[in-house]
């Protein structure tokens, strides 16, 4: 057997193209051979044995593990130290073959190198408190560099060239690079101060008008957040935006646990008036006006005795009105409600007049900021409000209607039978 190799060989030699081609189809057998060893069985067991482990349960699949990709350098190694044993070569082709090899082992490294950030992204936000504080901006620009001196690293390979001499290069080039690069940078820049600042997490209720966007953050990320829109809208927003531009987060509201309702009921003027002392008993019928109805019935008996005394005439008495009685009931109605908040700001108030009628506002927080439950809170409120203010002798203001018209257009008496 010997001496048919032997002789194999040397009949090998006399034909030298045919001996390296067959020595080239060799290395390339043995790198595939290694290639998919290393893939299908090394890297598919120590995978196996990763996934046994609590932290193994959470990474990649194995066909994107930075393992599988790590295993490209193998044959990558092979072809470039064996290309130099096959005879007949041109030292150009050898030099090249290395260089590639090389260059594709810098780029495999940095796709590894990649991956095992974002990974370490994806592991991170599987933190209860990984949206206070997100990182995702951080790896990204950690990731761009390790891309960026990669391209450097490949391209001097490539070209047989140290890397200093393309970094000093680089440094005629810093103009250039600022102005394509600028928005990566004014990104990083951004997504620093959000960070430090903590402008901004994910989960938070944002709006910025200026861009239509209102919804929640879904996505931190180096260039764009992600805000999906209440309509189920994705909006992506430059990073940079949230530095320059205004926008409202109601983080706030959330964290405080209440939720402000500012909203008047606009009245009609013309329905204000005195009441007199028979109205005065029927609203004492309202448990929440007893207590007032006494102290200011007191306090104005005391006041206007003090008239009486000095020969004033009666016209200079005070009298309490459905306007006024009807503010306190509201604030009494209010501060007996479980569903609003007692320790944050309660105000019935008076605005000015307007062409539209007498503003009465209602400023107060809920007990809850469930978007629902604030919504049906807030109507309630305000049904109720509409509904029980004849009892007051008061009337909301509005715009005459169709049927205020067709009513109108009516004779007197059926108008009086109606």
């Amino acid at each position: 057997m010997l001496d048919a190799l032997s002789s194999t060989l040397d009949w090998l030699q006399t034909r030298p193209y045919l001996f390296t081609a067959l020595s080239a189809a060799l290395l390339l057998g043995t790198a595939w051979l290694a290639n998919w060893t290393v893939k299908h069985l090394l890297a598919r067991a120590l995978h196996r044995t990763l996934s046994a482990t609590p932290l193994g349960r959470h990474l990649p699949s194995y066909e994107h593990s930075v393992v599988r990709r790590l295993s490209n350098i193998v044959p990558a190694l092979i072809l470039s130290s064996g290309v130099t044993l096959i005879p007949g070569l041109h030292p150009a082709v050898v030099t090249v073959v290395e260089n590639v090899c090389r260059a594709f082992v810098v780029l495999t490294i940095a796709l590894a190198i990649g991956g095992a950030l974002r990974q370490a992204n994806r592991l991170y936000e599987q933190r209860p408190d990984a949206h206070l504080k997100p990182i995702k901006g951080y790896l990204q620009v950690l990731e761009f560099a390790v891309y960026a001196l990669a391209a450097i690293l490949m391209v001097a390979t490539l070209v047989d060239r140290s890397p200093l001499i393309l970094l000093s290069g680089l440094g005629a080039m810093a103009a250039v690079l600022m102005l394509i690069f600028q928005h990566t940078l004014l990104s990083v820049v951004a997504s620093v101060q959000i960070s430090s600042n903590d402008i901004l997490r994910v989960g938070d209720w944002v709006e910025m008008p200026a861009l239509n966007a209102d919804g929640d953050v879904i996505d931190i990320a180096l260039h764009t957040v992600k805000v999906q829109n209440w309509d189920k809208t994705i909006t992506c927003i430059p990073t940079k935006r949230f530095i320059s531009d205004p926008f409202k987060n109601w983080r706030g509201m959330h964290e405080s646990g209440g939720r402000r309702i500012k909203r008047s009921l606009y009245l009609d003027q013309d329905s204000v008036r005195f009441i007199d002392a028979a109205q005065i008993e029927q609203l004492r019928h309202f448990t929440l006006l007893r207590d007032y109805l006494s102290g200011k019935r007191a306090e104005l008996d005391e006041w206007n005795r003090h008239l009486l005394v000095q020969g004033a005439a009666p016209l200079n008495q005070l009298r309490l009105t459905n306007l006024g009685t009807f503010r306190a009931y509201v604030e009494n109605y209010l501060r007996h409600a479980p569903y609003i908040r007692q320790d944050m700001t309660l105000l019935v108030r008076q605005l000015a007049p307007t062409a539209t009628g007498l503003p009465l506002e209602l400023y107060c927080f809920t007990a809850t900021t469930v978007w629902a439950d604030y919504e049906r809170i807030q109507a309630d409120i305000f049904d109720h409000l509409l509904a029980i203010l004849p009892e007051f002798g008061l009337r909301v203001f509005q715009y005459p209607s169709g049927a205020d018209l067709r009513e109108w257009r009516l004779p007197a008496a059926e108008r009086r039978e109606r």
